[in-house]
């Protein structure tokens, strides 16, 4: 048996997986981000991290009913910034990935000293909030005696594994995304640049996902029910673990997953640098990755479920009898600001063509296809940029019901393929913990549905996207100068 379990914004994942891909038990823990300030997203190590990983280690463990477990991969939302002591303590909550954007200070700075251009060149991705190296010299200049402290940096993945394990190890795809510290051309660590933003620091020894870089330790076995020497991995980020899992590793694949943040990113195999995009290594060594992120889609779509006091069902039942185009709505989903291809912080979200006449299904479609009008942004970027799109594969929990999927096959023109278990970043770390004992994981997960665009539809959405790509240029400067103000009513200095 094989285990897989993943930190998410929003919750916790985990799976027992036999040796053939099937799922035997899944488990699942809720918890919730924190939002102390405006533009500040956090997580709590011990309390979510940890917590959680505990809870569903022990759950699967007492369902593997004596069935012998091979290796467990761990997961998480990244990049982000947990600094802790020589030990591996946590000194303080883990600042999150792009959707903290503390650090737009700290960004401007080191564009200044390093140069935008060279550092997309080197680093393969621009200096923006979901860069870790910002957030670093932010923490250096906001909270010194935490820095005074700091020893280690760590990640969701690389947490996890250092409290199962003892090892300081990270992924080469997630210090990619410590940028500008990590050399993407060479794929090692930037030590020069590394120096210049945190002095002094030890960084960790670098791996990829599917290596076995420890087991787990008496200490950590008794607090976890997990078999003391159980191989673990490196670990990754969990959009990288979810491509995994769906089979997205050939050059030109693109995984979109559909989650509190919408997330794409595509299998290359060489660097391309885009000012709109993120550029990483791949899970595997000799790969590279092309990324994008929207700041928010899952996001929206509970707001208004919120706010109207209404479920899901009965949104997605009554948004499906509303014509392509809302009735004439047309929605910019940046209600946390807005992540690849703009990297603008201060965009908001905009609701377009209200009349007293539309109800709540006109503006949850809107908000979907708002959302799709993202997507075809960021796939035109990563076009632009040199990667080939061959097939798009869907995952996450936005996938089920049907319309979303078909909103945004539509809108891009392009089909989706949708595999058997769309369990998310859990399933593909069992797959990477399987390839690390040495298993072959090539019938795991197959697609079973193709959502095919309608022609038609997709004509009717080419007016409304160029309409859509207008409104941002247009409305920008209302739209910093009423983020603004929503931090100076916060009394934020940001």
């Amino acid at each position: 048996m094989l285990l897989g379990i993943d930190i998410g914004t929003s919750g916790s994942k985990g799976v027992l997986v036999d040796r053939h891909g099937m799922v035997e038990l899944r488990a699942e823990r809720p918890h919730r981000v924190s939002t102390p300030r405006p533009g500040w997203v956090e997580h709590d190590a011990e309390s979510v991290w940890w917590a959680d990983f505990v809870a569903i280690a022990r759950e699967l463990v007492a369902a593997s009913d004596g069935e012998p477990l091979e290796a467990l991969a761990v997961s998480g939302i990244g990049p982000c910034l947990l600094p802790a002591d020589a030990t591996g303590r946590p000194l303080r909550p883990a600042i999150l990935y792009g959707v903290d954007t503390r650090a737009g200070l700290e960004i401007a700075e080191l564009e200044a000293e390093l140069g935008s251009d060279t550092v997309l060149e080197r680093a393969g991705s621009p200096l923006t909030s979901q860069a870790v190296g910002p957030k670093l010299r932010w923490l250096i200049r906001n909270e010194p005696q935490i820095w005074r402290e700091t020893r280690m940096l760590l990640m969701a993945s690389s947490f996890l594994v250092h409290r199962l394990t003892g090892r300081y190890v990270l992924d080469h795809q997630s210090a990619s995304q410590c940028v500008p510290m990590y050399d993407l051309m060479a794929c090692d660590w930037a030590t020069d640049w590394a120096e210049s933003v945190a002095p002094g620091l030890e960084l960790p020894e670098l791996a990829w996902p599917t290596e076995i870089v420890g087991r787990v330790t008496r200490e950590a076995a008794a607090a976890t029910g997990l078999p003391e020497g159980l191989p673990i991995t490196t670990g990754t980020i969990d959009a990288w673990a979810e491509a995994a899992g769906v089979g997205v590793r050939a050059p030109g694949d693109i995984m979109i997953m559909y989650g509190t943040t919408m997330f794409l990113t595509q299998v290359l195999t060489e660097p391309r640098p885009h000012h709109g995009l993120w550029t990483t290594c791949g899970t595997w060594s000799g790969t590279y990755t092309s990324a994008a992120g929207m700041a928010t889609s899952g996001a929206v779509t509970d707001w208004l479920r919120s706010l109207t006091g209404s479920d899901f069902t009965d949104l997605v039942d009554e948004a499906a009898h509303v014509p392509p185009g809302s009735r004439g709505l047309l929605v910019l989903p940046y209600f946390a600001g807005e992540r690849t291809p703009l990297f603008d912080p201060d965009a908001r979200g905009m609701i377009t063509g209200l009349t007293l006449t539309h109800q709540r299904a006109d503006i949850y479609r809107a908000v979907l296809e708002g959302i799709a009008y993202g997507v075809r942004h960021n796939l035109e970027a990563m076009a632009e940029a040199g990667g080939h799109a061959s097939r798009l594969v869907a995952v996450g929990g936005g996938t089920k019901g049907g319309l979303w999927t078909r909103i945004v096959s539509d809108v891009t023109g392009m089909p989706q393929q949708l595999p058997a278990d769309t369990v998310g970043a859990a399933l593909g770390n069992a797959l990477l913990a399987a390839e690390a004992v040495g298993l072959d994981t090539s019938a795991w997960n197959p697609i079973i549905t193709t959502i095919e665009p309608d022609p038609a539809r997709t004509a009717h959405y080419d007016l409304y996207y160029r309409h859509y790509r207008t409104l941002y240029e247009s409305t920008r400067a209302t739209a910093h100068f009423l983020a603004a103000e929503q931090h100076r009513a916060a009394g934020s200095d940001v």
